[in-house]
């Protein structure tokens, strides 16, 4: 393969700065749900639907782990693409 050029490692570095984005929106949507959560359980207007607080706070961990394993899979084929151009990440 031949070496890259300025622009390629720009976008390389882009493409990184995007998965991290990518990462921080589904933490950002686990948090939010987590909260929802807590609160559909803590205010007794919303009794009737507790199960909907359940399942927010249910969700809330598999959003998180969706977007670390996507964090790690999207970096880990980086990697292996660009393995002998590419500083540490």
């Amino acid at each position: 393969m031949e070496r890259l050029i300025i622009r390629d490692k720009l976008a390389i570095e882009r493409t990184k700065l995007a998965n991290e984005r990518t990462f921080l929106a589904y933490f950002r949507t686990g948090i939010f749900f987590l909260g929802s959560g807590l609160s559909v359980l803590h205010i007794e207007f919303f009794d009737p639907v507790n199960y909907l607080g359940w399942a927010l706070m249910g969700l809330s961990p598999i959003l998180l782990g969706v977007g670390f394993y996507r964090l790690k899979y999207t970096r880990s084929v980086i990697r292996k693409i660009y393995l002998d151009d590419l500083d540490e990440y």
